[in-house]
């Protein structure tokens, strides 16, 4: 088969709705059709994006590490086994990829979700500017914490508790034990709690020291003696 994934980029081309579940247009495309595997990837490539931006934090390496993995997809489509779902051997391939990736470039900082948030259609019109503003602020700060995260713990925090997958699903896309999977969630799981904390009391703390700063009652402290005093001259007898 002459491989299409060299188009996968520029593919802006309509694709009908789909009737036919993956396994057989796996069989269609095993039979040469390239517009099969487009319509693949049509129905997969945001699921490959999201799965590798959570892990990677950075969407040009995101579109890399998606685009890679349908090259993979189509490279290995005759040994395909049949009896796992696309989407399980998709989610193995482009998450082996992001931690290859995260390796790689260890140094590199990943980019503000807000950046991609802003690009989405809005789907809840009626909410408050306020509102989806301090959405993007906790998806930046979620993002914050899991870059802490070391990539074997901030894999199956991302599968398990952003993407929703089980336990047995992570298991089977990662090739490690249930058992092992459970117990990194585990330990994820504390270490996102820990440094989430962490980050709240710190930003409770600025937030205290910026209103004493400004001479603002902080919890119902008194405010400083100069301040009082300034206030007392200020009154009107």
């Amino acid at each position: 088969m002459n491989s299409p994934a060299h188009k996968l980029r520029s593919w802006t081309g309509p694709v009908t709705v789909p009737t036919r579940d993956d396994h057989e247009l796996i069989r269609a495309c095993l039979e040469g059709s390239q517009e099969s595997f487009a319509t693949l990837v049509k129905r997969h490539e945001q699921r490959a994006f999201w799965a590798a931006y959570k892990i990677l934090g950075d969407a040009e390496g995101a579109r890399d590490v998606a685009q890679e993995a349908f090259m993979r997809v189509w490279r290995a489509l005759d040994r395909f086994d049949f009896s796992m779902a696309f989407t399980t051997w998709l989610y193995r391939i482009t998450v082996n990829l992001a931690i290859d990736h995260l390796r790689r470039n260890k140094r590199h900082k990943g980019v503000d979700i807000d950046v991609f948030r802003e690009a989405l259609p809005d789907k809840s019109p009626g909410q408050s500017p306020d509102s989806g503003q301090d959405s993007r602020e906790l998806a930046r700060l979620v993002r914050v914490v899991m870059d802490t995260l070391d990539e074997k713990y901030r894999t199956v925090l991302t599968l398990r508790d952003l993407e929703g997958l089980s336990s047995k699903q992570i298991a089977d896309i990662t090739g490690i034990a249930h058992a092992t999977v459970r117990w990194r969630l585990h330990v994820a799981r504390k270490q996102f709690r820990d440094v989430w904390n962490r980050l709240e009391n710190r930003n409770e703390s600025r937030a205290h020291r910026d209103a004493a700063d400004d001479g603002e009652p902080v919890d119902g402290a008194p405010l400083p003696t100069a301040h009082r005093e300034s206030s007392t001259r200020n009154r009107t007898p």
